[in-house]
Order: C-alpha cells, then structure tokens, then sequence
C-alpha cells in the first residue's frame, strides 16, 4: 500500500504527516529558499535534488495551495520544493492576472502543464473555478498531472500531448521534468510524443469555435510553433501568455509576435512596476536581466484582454493578490 502523502498548509504553514527527519529537511529546503530568492533562486534546484537523493525516501506531498486547491508532487523535488516558502510566488504576474480574471467567463489552456500547478489553481473557487485543459507530452510527467486532476475531484481535463504547429508527433528530450521539451533535433533521442496544434482543440470539439481563452504557453521553445498552429483561437477572444526566455539575446518570441501576427505584446516593467506595451524590443536587453529565468509576455488582439490585461496597474488588482 502506497504511503500516504505529507500534507503541507501554504496558507498557515501547518505540515502534518511528516517524520521528525522529513520535517528537518523541509526546513532546509525553506531556509535554501529564502536564501536563493536573493539570487534568483539559482543553483537552488540542484541542491534540493540533491538532498532528496541523499537523504529521503521516495514520497508525495500535497501542498494546499488555497482551501481547496491540492497540489503533489515528490517530496524534496527541487523544482516544486520552493512552495514549502510561503512568501514564495511562482509567477506571480500570471498569479495576478488570474486572479483579477476569476470574474470572467474563460477557459485556460495550460500547454507543457508539467503537474498541473495551474490548472489546479485556476479551477479553484479562490480563481473563480474556471475550466481549464492542462496539455503534457511527457510519459513521466503525465501521470502526476492526471493524479492532481483526481485530487482536485477531476475538475479540469488533462491530455498527453505536446503543442505544436500540427498534429503529428515529435521526440520529447531533456533530463529535469520542467525542462522536457520537442524543440530538440530528431536525433537527440527521447521518447515520441503525441502533438496537437490549438486549433485541433476546436477540431476535435474539445472547446467551441467561439470562446474566451487564457492560452498559457510553457513550452520549452515551441511558443512560436504553437502560435502558428492556433490562427483560429487566436482569432477569438483569447490572450497568449508565454515566456521570454533570459538566455535569448535575439528576443525571438516577443519579435514573432511583433512582426508576424496581429498581436500586440505586453509586459511587466520592473522600472515603472507596470504592465506596458512592448514596442521595441530593446526594451528587454534592460528587462531580462537573469539568463536562467523567463519572462512573461501577454499577447493578444483582443481589447477585452488588452484592458483587463492594463486594470492589473491599479492597487485593487494588486491587493487581491493578499486576500
């Protein structure tokens, strides 16, 4: 019988179920998170893999993101681990931007959804209890995010694909489970994986010609090729939420969007700690300042997403973030 998870409250930092010497490990995986937060958190993935290498045996928690919101992942994972620090936020100007959408009628497209940490938000009541489809190509990575759907009372659906330009298949590579991705060569190897394009969810009736979409793209770069095989949705009135990738000098997404779509691009300036339109592109040599983190971008034709996308400058926005 499988042992059952450790139960971690983010709301009041209660973890229940825990030995004495997992409960030791979970302090220095919060102290290294605090530490690491003044750099990034850089080096800090390795360093929680391996104590969990070391010192734990193999383990789930669930991490209770909000009253009713459980999200599992392996004990001591050092991707996941940083949520053990509650001051933590994982992307918090995409956090912000749910939250001050949970009063729209949309459905998220969680694309590279790795264990579902969004779509087990978003379909929380705090974010509105909106539905979501969460996409993940990899073998590994699959099962977990079907069991976070499960915990969560099978609330969003989740399919083992990739996103890309076509249907079709592709070879997924990569060592760390949120780093796999089909942007490699053929000949890198990996496992063959199922690849839908956006507009195929319209096509094989899994969402309506005519909807509202928050299409998030973590891709591994392939946000250019999932851009190009969702004309439709992007049609609709949808906004794309991908990343700027910190080791790409060339800007290469946020320069797609500009000079190939009708989209126009929007970003978070940390200079003026606003949510600006993105006109030149050397405006990120200044924005990007750490090469191992992305930045998001927000991408849409839509005025509907435009202004909701500007409404996050106002305090009310932001204070909701701490309600």
């Amino acid at each position: 019988m499988a042992q059952q998870p450790i139960i971690f409250d983010r709301t009041t930092g209660e973890m229940t179920g825990a030995t004495p010497w997992e409960r030791t490990i979970g302090f220095a995986l919060l102290a290294g998170s605090k530490v690491g937060a003044y750099m990034s958190h850089r080096g800090y993935n390795s360093a929680a893999n391996l104590l969990k290498a070391m010192f734990l045996s193999e383990r789930d928690i669930n991490v209770m993101l909000n009253s009713d919101a459980a999200f599992s992942f392996p004990y001591g994972d050092g991707y996941w681990s940083k949520l053990l620090n509650r001051t933590f936020k994982y992307e918090d100007e995409l956090e912000l931007f749910l939250l001050d959408s949970k009063d729209v009628n949309y459905t998220l497209i969680d694309c590279g959804a790795n264990y579902g940490y969004w779509s087990v938000m978003v379909s929380s009541q705090r974010f509105g209890a909106r539905p979501s489809i969460a996409m993940e190509p990899s073998s590994r990575n699959y099962p977990r995010l079907a069991h976070n759907a499960k915990i969560n009372g099978g609330r969003f659906e989740a399919i083992n694909a990739a996103i890309g330009s076509a249907r079709g298949t592709a070879r997924l590579s990569g060592n760390r489970h949120e780093a796999f991705s089909i942007a490699g060569a053929p000949e890198a190897g990996g496992e063959e994986v199922q690849v839908l394009a956006l507009d195929n969810l319209i096509e094989d009736g899994k969402i309506p010609a005519q909807g509202r979409y928050i299409i998030k793209l973590d891709v591994e770069g392939v946000e250019i090729d999932a851009m190009k095989g969702g004309k439709r949705i992007l049609e609709t009135d949808s906004v794309v939420v991908c990343e700027e990738h910190g080791n790409d000098p060339t800007h290469s997404v946020s320069r797609y969007i500009l000079e190939q779509t009708p989209m126009k691009a929007i970003i978070h300036d940390p200079a003026t700690d606003r949510f600006e339109e993105l006109t030149k592109l050397s405006t990120l040599d200044r924005i990007k300042v750490a090469s191992h983190v992305g930045y998001n971008v927000f991408a849409t034709s839509s005025a509907f997403w435009e202004q909701r996308i500007y409404s996050m400058n106002s305090g009310n926005a932001r204070r909701a973030m701490t309600t």
